[in-house]
């Protein structure tokens, strides 16, 4: 009979998780409830923090008209892009799903942009490519068709930073394809017989059986997307311009603590982005139950 786990299996334990509980306490708990305090505070990070309770929170909601403008460009960024990049990555899954050859080339060719996407070497060539002069308007030139300028014009530039988002579509890409070579293919040949096409394929079986792959890529997109930065600083002109077209609400944050010094007010901005989040979240888990099917043939809850 096996002995149960005593005082020395549990010292063994804790042990070996010390530098995960190390990194949990000391680098993410404190600095979110240091952050905390900091947003009830006025702090310039040259003088020491000055407690003024809720006021930046009520100076937010009441006074902020930049924080309206950030959340609707960083919402209508989320909306656009989110859902065109789960569409692509899950179609080139099942293109790449097909047993072509040099399955692993193709597959790190589409993964490379989402290495590559966030840096800033990349949204400096992307800026190159869709300036006035650049690639994009050259190619359209050729045949009749004379391009605005994407990055100067603030009814483009938030389009031109969706498509950089949607061309890193790579890493959803590569879950969904393991998550198609999970689904028997004696499923595909049943329905065959039964005469159903590949549409009616497609929505039969492909997707209730990668619903929770659907799942987890929807929740990680939606928390990438709205903690982008990079594109907004680098393809705008690192002020939100032009006409706050790119303040997307990570860069207010960054403006209000770093370029105007207002780190107490950062503070709130980033609580309150934790909570937009978490909300975001709740809603797909929440839904879930609809729509979400697992192995047993029971919906998620």
């Amino acid at each position: 009979m096996r002995k149960p786990p005593g005082a020395s299996d549990n010292l063994t334990a804790y042990t070996f998780l010390l530098p995960w509980l190390f990194g949990f306490f000391c680098l993410t708990l404190g600095p979110m409830l240091g952050s905390l305090y900091l947003s009830m505070t006025k702090f310039n990070l040259l003088s020491p923090p000055n407690w003024i309770g809720l006021s930046n929170y009520l100076a937010i909601f009441t006074e902020d008209s930049t924080f309206t403008r950030s959340l609707t460009v960083t919402f209508t960024y989320v909306f656009l892009s989110v859902p065109l990049r789960l569409i692509f990555a899950l179609l080139v899954a099942i293109a790449l799903n097909k047993g072509i050859r040099a399955l692993g080339i193709y597959r790190t060719v589409y993964y490379l942009p989402s290495l590559l996407g966030g840096s800033v070497a990349i949204a400096i060539v992307w800026r190159q490519l869709f300036e006035g002069t650049g690639v994009v308007n050259q190619l359209l030139a050729r045949i009749g068709i004379e391009g605005p300028s994407w990055i100067s014009h603030p009814d483009y530039i938030v389009y031109t930073i969706v498509t950089l988002s949607v061309w890193q579509f790579g890493s959803a890409m590569v879950i969904f394809l393991a998550g198609l070579k999970q689904i028997p293919a004696d499923l595909y040949e049943a329905s065959e017989v039964d005469g159903a096409g590949k549409l009616r394929q497609f929505f039969r079986i492909t997707l209730p059986l990668l619903s929770p792959v659907i799942f987890f890529n929807l929740i990680m997109s939606i928390i990438n997307s709205f903690q982008a930065f990079t594109p907004a600083f680098m393809i705008g002109d690192g002020r939100g311009g032009p006409l706050d077209a790119t303040m997307f609400y990570t860069l207010y944050l960054y403006l209000k603590g770093f370029s105007y010094f207002d780190m107490g007010y950062a503070s709130a901005l980033a609580w309150i982005m934790l909570l937009i989040i978490a909300i975001f979240t709740a809603i797909v888990f929440v839904t879930s139950k609809y729509w979400v099917f697992y192995g047993d043939g029971k919906e998620g809850r």
